[in-house]
């Protein structure tokens, strides 16, 4: 299957910094959202901790011990769903793993990143090594090794209703573990088998028990809202510079970004959010009160930290949830080899996941229709302070960055459709046996869609703060923080003089602001901002 189009897959990269890095070891414990980006995003290395090994083997044995017994057990010597209650005999308990993973790979359309899927299988082996799965250790290595050499299975995106699991993207997974399937390894797309063997990785096989554990998990959306939790939060970073040179620009008055004001309140992320526009500002006339500026501001100006706070408060939030995921046992069966016992339930369930996540995507959401107010302000001779209107020259003539907020408030209303929460949306499946589950995939994927919205949005007002300071600099020196944004986005974006196509400009500034490049330059100069 070489040669196949690889157009719109993000193929996976190693960046240069992880030479460096130690082996992260799994222990079913202590995972947090950087090391999911780490390793799915950067490439780390990872290595089961041999306890975590002597865990995995004790389980597999006693599951063992009751297959020989013939003790009933479900998704192991019965049928799964609504099968529940077909029991399997003794020659169809190994062939039933087969098809299992055959008839879940049932996914449709564009293939995941290479992230997503690498980050699921980092999330699925910190579930085995809990030792409650009960599949024999080979499984969870092959996985550990296939992230280790950089086998990554081909994966649609689409198909999981974010309960039993992420059945559909897990069991195209869980083909490689018999040599089939499709992957990507050093840029190509490749057969599962062939694949494995040119990395070097011996195919398992599938015996009893080993392809439920494998796919039976909310793993890939875990790993989605991990990864994307990482970047809101550089992207809301992002959001408070860009507010500081909007507020330079519009000649704010400073004093509702006092710590006091938001520690007498009691809220941990307004006092973070003042706090980075602080540093951003620190420096400048505006902050030592050398420029005149109004009594009382505009509540897109003012309540900037109390917005944006809210919003930290929320991933913080969001945060918690997904780190017990991460480390918690997402499995069913669960088997308890101490009490010699299996419990089946619903811990493959999405919601305490989904929930927090549907919340944390409309609060991006919010944050940019707070940005685009700004920017509007920025625009509007009305509200602009003296700047120019629409931020030219020009005006009659030449249109400056008028259509620009159209493009803002295009996204914007994208945003807010998004923004209904998936997690509402269920629909029955498996003759109503399945007649709960939690959309969470929805969710992960609209969030992404929201964030990648924010960036544009967010780069638009960086532009317009830029353009606007451009007029003010004659005027009055600006904030350390506010003068190194500039100087990068100048790096990049020229002053628009005179009216010029502005698409080049916008995607360019999208990009930026999905870089961080702005971010990690500014925190070089005045510390890290949350």
């Amino acid at each position: 299957m070489a040669g196949i189009n690889l157009a719109g897959y993000c193929l996976f990269k190693v960046s240069i910094k992880i030479n460096n890095m130690d082996k992260l070891i799994i222990t079913g414990s202590n995972l947090k959202i950087e090391d999911i980006v780490n390793v799915a995003r950067h490439g780390q290395k990872v290595e089961l901790h041999p306890e975590a090994r002597e865990r995995i083997n004790r389980c597999r044995a006693m599951l063992e011990r009751k297959i020989d017994a013939h003790e009933i057990m479900y998704g192991v010597n019965t049928g799964i769903g609504e099968f529940s209650e077909v029991v399997l005999n003794d020659d169809q308990i190994k062939d039933f793993q087969k098809y299992l993973v055959y008839n879940h790979a049932a996914g449709i359309g564009d293939p995941a990143p290479v992230e997503y899927v690498r980050g699921a299988m980092l999330g699925r082996i910190n579930v085995h090594a809990h030792g409650n799965s009960g599949n024999r250790l080979i499984i969870t290595e092959t996985l550990t090794e296939m992230l280790n050499k950089g086998v990554t299975p081909y994966v649609c995106q689409k198909g999981s209703v974010g309960a039993s699991g992420d059945l559909a993207p897990m069991s195209q997974i869980a083909l490689l573990m018999m040599g089939e399937g499709e992957a990507y390894y050093k840029d190509e797309l490749l057969d599962g088998k062939m694949a494995m063997e040119r990395a070097g990785i011996p195919v398992p096989g599938l015996m009893a028990r080993d392809g439920l554990a494998t796919i039976n998990g909310s793993n890939v959306l875990t790993a989605m809202s991990a990864i994307f939790l990482y970047d809101a939060n550089n992207w809301l970073k992002q959001a408070e510079i860009a507010a500081s040179m909007s507020l330079e620009a519009l000649k704010a008055n400073m004093k509702p970004y006092t710590p006091l004001l938001h520690e007498v309140r009691g809220f941990k992320g307004a006092v973070r959010s003042a706090n980075a526009i602080n540093l951003c500002v620190n420096g400048g006339d505006l902050k030592e009160g050398r420029v005149k500026s109004k009594v009382q501001d505009a509540y897109s100006m003012r309540s900037t930290p109390q917005v944006i706070g809210a919003a930290h408060d929320a991933l913080a939030y969001a945060r918690s949830q997904v780190e017990i995921e991460l480390n918690g046992v997402g499995d069913n069966p669960i088997f308890f080899p101490d009490l010699n016992i299996q419990l089946s339930g619903a811990n493959f369930q999405g919601s305490p996941v989904s929930v927090p996540m549907d919340m944390a995507g409309a609060c991006i959401t919010m944050v940019s229709v707070l940005s685009e107010r700004r920017m509007n302000r920025l625009n509007n001779p009305a509200l602009s302070v003296g700047l120019p209107d629409f931020l030219t020259k020009g005006a009659g003539m030449f249109s400056g960055l008028m259509l620009s907020q159209y493009t803002a408030d295009m996204m914007i209303v994208e945003q807010k459709i998004l923004s209904a929460p998936a997690s509402i949306q269920s629909i029955p499946a498996a003759a109503d046996q399945e007649d709960f589950v939690s959309m969470g995939m929805n969710t992960a994927i609209k969030n992404f869609q929201i964030l990648d919205n924010a960036y544009g949005i967010l780069g638009i007002e960086f532009m317009a703060a830029a353009q606007a300071l451009d007029f003010r600099k004659e005027e009055y020196k600006f904030g350390k923080g506010v003068q190194k944004a500039w100087e990068v986005i100048r790096k990049h974006v020229e002053f628009l003089d005179i009216d010029r196509p502005l698409y080049h400009d916008h995607t360019t500034m999208q990009e930026l602001v999905k870089s961080c490049e702005i971010l990690v330059e500014v925190e070089k100069l005045v510390g890290k901002l949350g």
